[in-house]
């Protein structure tokens, strides 16, 4: 090898190290600059904002129970702040140096829990974050949606769980000849996830929760329709897990609702979504191969039994029951928007599909509602207003209504009005999809192939995917 060549090669080698160093001393000036800390019903999160990115580590110890992170090469910029440790299993919180390279936190419990920890990059609103999951427990800690965090996520198992406490048993309802259709209201994002930032600071999670509560409200006012929350209050929820809640809680409908955003502050208007096929297909492949969503199905808290199917059999049935599901949130969609541009101008005249995972259930029909675009200036300041918080919510309702009142499911009040026909059937639409016929129409909704023509003007049975039909009203005969 000749002198340059050798050269080339020293220099090189040092520039290679000099970058090594410098990344190391990056990492080594991370300073852990705030905590914040939201609580859920069955967990509470802690937020260490960050200068910088840090490795870390989660073990815990006994008597007294406390949790310790070990963050190497951290600094504590400034005292933790007061936090709202009340009605939490945090009793206190405290950190200092262990040792020149690494800051220990300690986390003071009073009550048994299962943690989680990850690093989260920076994103919009916050930089680097080291986020510390506590869950009351340990299958609370198990059923955590770890896909729901971001790729870039770096997650930290713990070496034990503390006092592990046995995970209650929940039953699926109970069949009922007159029980309530349960509506699952999700309010989009929450906690340390503000989502869209509207002008002077209107955060969605604020606004979407607001809606929420009044949607509950409305539909509890209707005899025979129950609305659960999914999110109850300003916390975060890992966007599988929510749901997970809706399906516990026996949902028949999940509505996910949200504020849009977008880069032109001109951009305006009320959306829904329902999700795309190609989620759908994707969907059902992984809820065959991952065994815990299966075992959750065969175990009954969903709507499709699989226990006692094959593969194959098991596979047919589940893109069934997604297909039939999507269909169904079509429909709803379709209505909910109807109802929606009565009161507000609309973004897109027809249901869009995406694929959200919060939209990703076989067997719950799912909705995700764009109130509005919360960085329009002007529908920000709609959306604020309780006026329009209630007109959204009552468009929402009624479009719901609409769908449940000719679509009842089995053993509901609202089937048992239509069945002893103290209700009748309505006129409906149905947006046409791949591989639907008019025949086939006709007989999904009992009604004649010359009447399906008359109401749609149709000369023959052609009809187009995409295509909305007019499904015409039938009339039902009182039972005694």
């Amino acid at each position: 090898m000749n002198i340059m060549g050798l050269g080339m090669r020293m220099r090189a080698l040092v520039s290679g190290l000099a970058l090594m160093l410098a990344a190391v001393q990056v990492l080594a000036a991370s300073d852990v600059q705030s905590v914040r800390l939201w609580r859920a019903p069955d967990n509470t999160r802690l937020v260490f904002d960050l200068s910088g990115p840090v490795e870390h580590k989660v073990f815990t110890l006994t008597a007294p129970d406390r949790i310790v992170i070990d963050v190497d090469g951290a600094n504590l910029a400034k005292p933790f702040d007061q936090l709202p440790l009340q009605n939490t299993p945090i009793s206190g919180l405290r950190a200092a140096k262990y040792d020149a390279d690494t800051l220990r936190v300690v986390i003071d419990l009073n009550a048994g829990v299962s943690p989680k920890s990850f690093t989260l990059t920076p994103n919009q609103q916050y930089g680097h974050r080291l986020v510390v999951d506590l869950y009351d427990s340990a299958a609370d800690a198990a059923a955590a949606s770890t896909p729901d965090v971001p790729a870039t996520a770096t997650p930290s198992t713990p070496t034990a769980p503390i006092s592990p406490t046995l995970p209650a048993i929940k039953l699926p309802p109970l069949p009922s000849s007159k029980r309530d259709i349960v509506v699952a209201i999700d309010a989009g994002h929450g906690g340390e996830d503000p989502g869209a930032i509207g002008p002077g600071k209107i955060y969605e999670k604020t606004v979407v929760l607001q809606i929420a509560k009044e949607l509950q409200r409305q539909i509890n006012a209707d005899k025979g329709f129950r609305a659960e929350l999914v999110r109850t209050g300003d916390y975060f929820i890992p966007l599988r897990k929510r749901t997970e809640i809706a399906r516990k809680k026996g949902a028949d409908l999940f509505v996910s609702l949200h504020a849009d955003a977008a880069p032109r502050s001109a951009a305006y208007g009320a959306s829904v979504f329902a999700l795309s096929d190609r989620g759908a297909t994707s969907e059902t492949a992984r809820w065959l191969a991952d065994s815990e969503n299966r075992s959750d199905l065969i175990g009954g808290a969903g709507n499709v039994s699989l226990g006692d199917k094959d593969q194959m059999l098991a596979g047919v049935l589940l893109d069934l029951s997604m297909t039939a599901s999507l269909s169904s949130s079509l429909n709803v969609g379709q209505k909910v928007l109807s109802n929606m541009g009565r009161i507000t101008p609309l973004h897109k005249q027809r249901v869009e599909q995406a694929g959200f995972m919060v939209l990703k259930s076989p067997d719950i029909p799912s909705i995700l509602v764009e109130t509005g675009f919360i960085s329009n200036p002007s529908e920000a300041r709609k959306l604020q207003t309780a006026a329009h918080q209630q007109s959204l919510a009552s468009s929402i309702h009624k479009g719901v209504r609409q769908f449940f009142q000719e679509n009842p499911p089995p053993g509901t009040y609202v089937a048992w009005l239509r069945d002893s026909g103290k209700i009748a059937s309505v006129a409906r639409e149905h947006v046409v999809r791949s591989g639907e016929s008019l025949a086939l129409l006709a007989e999904r909704y009992q009604v004649s192939l010359p009447a399906l023509r008359q109401a749609n003007s149709l000369k023959g049975d052609v009809i187009k995917v995409g295509q909305t039909l007019h499904i015409p009203a039938t009339t039902l005969a009182s039972q005694p």
